[in-house]
């Protein structure tokens, strides 16, 4: 584990690499102003500088309106301001939005310093090899996993595998197809694999390890193995690499008992590798010089403006469908989803209980999973954190190899994959702390049908991964999204919020029935400065 001195280190080598790697307004700009320098990648510090830029970008893509605002939470959540309509939040936006082309340029920022890293990791080969494959393999998981995500929001995007230092050059790219993008990312992250060290031997989820690397893989292939690309033999490469994060004895991944103690441990900023494969980085006050904060807990926690508590935003409320889907027993549900609010003065953490439990209130409940009073860094900066925010759990994994095993086998239930959904469920329960008795008492049947068995297995995933930005993913992949966006309608007719809440509800999500809303378009300046590039369907 990084100690607080370790991790400022750390952002002082992120400041510099970034003051080397600055990357250009936008992707296509015709003049970028970042040629890198031609003397650089000289030594062992700048190559790691340099690899550290790259991590970089994932704070620009999860650490900001990535939490509430873009359009992620599916049918779990909404944005809590009904005064912001215009937006992702609420599925009411047009090419030209601001928040669409700041992702798309996150990304391939994220694309653009990997690509550098990957021209001029060998410059100086008396630098240990050992090293250079390491950073050779980070950047090349960053890459894959930059692409990932741009092809999960804007479908087939161009394939840039080389760094430019002429912009002429970023003109007129036409687009790669969802499939050739996918490609590429399996190509990325199966040669990244090959070079990037086991997690024991980094220590934290804050570096790409193989659990990271088998895990993102595992993710992949169930995306393609689904719509639009319908590539069912990929469940068996799914089941492949989630077993080989299972299995693999050095690394000893198991579930922490209490679910509540892996977002507790993110506010403290300590690690358990065991449960949190790969997170994203955030650290400092905004009290010195060398801070790297994130919202995580302040824009997707509960709100308050007690400063010992911890300023919140609570931009995101939760839907009664999120809500009915977790048993009474299931302690995941009042960590997910607050059943108190944040008193505005008093000591950190105080709090008052709700005690209204009527259908309609529900939606009036913030999400919770993130909760500032649990921080130790002091003070308490107003609106940012040092929390991390988690790329890939355990509990993730497991899921996985359940699911891909599920269709790799002909819809067949093998006690394996029922196995691990119910250690899941356990650990839900509090079945796995200490002294817990009745361990099997909430385990699915050995005799659950393949029907009830799918539907459990899509359910699980909403109740353990709520709110960690894959929600939306997995109803597009199952090729639901629009069918689970009509049950939260439907179910908003029926239960009645409160006036306050009722309109804006029902009109966010009936903004999202909607094919066009499976993916973004593409940035309305990019279509502009790339003559090549083709706008999304309906956009």
């Amino acid at each position: 584990m990084f100690n607080a001195m370790e991790k400022i280190l750390k952002y002082i080598i992120v400041s510099c690499g970034v003051l080397l790697m600055t990357s250009c307004e936008k992707f296509l700009e015709r003049y970028p102003h970042d040629i890198m320098p031609s003397d650089y990648y000289e030594n062992e510090a700048e190559l790691t500088s340099a690899i550290i830029g790259v991590y970089d970008k994932l704070g620009g893509v999860y650490g900001t309106i990535w939490l509430y605002r873009m359009g992620h939470e599916a049918d779990e959540g909404f944005h809590s301001s009904s005064s912001l309509v215009i937006g992702p939040q609420n599925f009411n936006f047009s090419a030209s939005h601001n928040y669409i082309a700041t992702a798309w340029r996150n990304l391939y920022e994220g694309i653009y310093r990997a690509n550098f890293v990957l021209k001029y990791v060998d410059k100086n080969t008396q630098i240990p090899r050992i090293v250079r494959n390491r950073i050779r393999g980070e950047a090349l998981c960053l890459r894959g996993h930059f692409y990932s995500v741009l092809v999960h929001l804007y479908g087939g995007v161009p394939l840039i595998l080389e760094p430019t230092t002429d912009g002429a050059a970023n003109m007129n790219i036409p687009r790669n197809s969802v499939k050739e993008v996918y490609e590429q990312v399996l190509e990325d992250l199966e040669a990244a694999e090959k070079l990037v060290p086991a997690i024991t031997e980094i220590g934290h989820g804050g570096r790409v390890s193989k659990s990271a690397v088998r895990g993102m893989l595992a993710r992949v292939c169930l995306y393609m193995a689904g719509y639009p690309l319908r590539d069912v033999s990929k469940y068996e490469d799914a089941r492949h690499w989630a077993k080989k994060v299972i299995d693999d004895p050095e690394a000893g991944h198991e579930l922490n008992p209490d679910f509540s103690d892996i977002f507790i441990k993110y506010a403290r900023d300590e690690y358990d590798i065991k449960e949190s494969i790969w997170e994203v980085e955030f650290w400092g006050n905004r009290r010195d010089s060398y801070t790297e904060t994130g919202y995580v807990g302040f824009a997707n926690g509960p709100n308050t403006s007690n400063p010992e508590t911890g300023n919140g935003y609570g931009g995101l409320k939760v839907t009664a469908k999120l809500y009915l889907k977790y048993n009474d027993s299931d302690l995941r549900r009042d960590w997910t989803i607050a059943n108190f609010t944040y008193n505005s003065t008093g000591p950190s953490g105080s709090k008052t209980m709700i005690t209204n439990t009527d259908e309609g209130s529900l939606y009036d409940r913030r999400v919770a999973k993130w909760r500032r009073e649990y921080e130790t860094l002091l003070p308490k900066a107003t609106g940012q954190t040092p929390q991390n925010f988690p790329l890939l759990r355990f509990s993730d994994v497991l899921l996985m190899y359940a699911e891909a095993d599920f269709y790799a086998s002909g819809e067949q239930i093998n006690p394996l994959a029922l196995e691990y959904i119910n250690l899941v469920r356990r650990r839900g329960f509090g079945k796995l702390l200490p002294g817990a008795t009745d361990i099997d008492a909430y385990d699915l049947p050995a005799s659950i049908d393949p029907a009830t068995f799918e539907r459990e297995i899509r359910d699980e995933r909403m109740r353990e991964l709520a709110f960690e930005q894959m929600r939306k993913f997995d109803l597009i992949r199952w090729g639901v999204f629009m069918t689970e966006m009509r049950e939260v309608v439907d179910m908003v007719n029926v239960m009645s919020p409160s006036s306050s809440t009722s309109q804006h509800v029902r009109e966010r999500f009936e903004n999202a029935l909607y094919s066009r809303h499976l993916i973004w378009p593409i940035p309305a300046v990019e279509i502009m400065m790339n003559r090549a590039m083709k706008q999304n369907p309906n956009w």
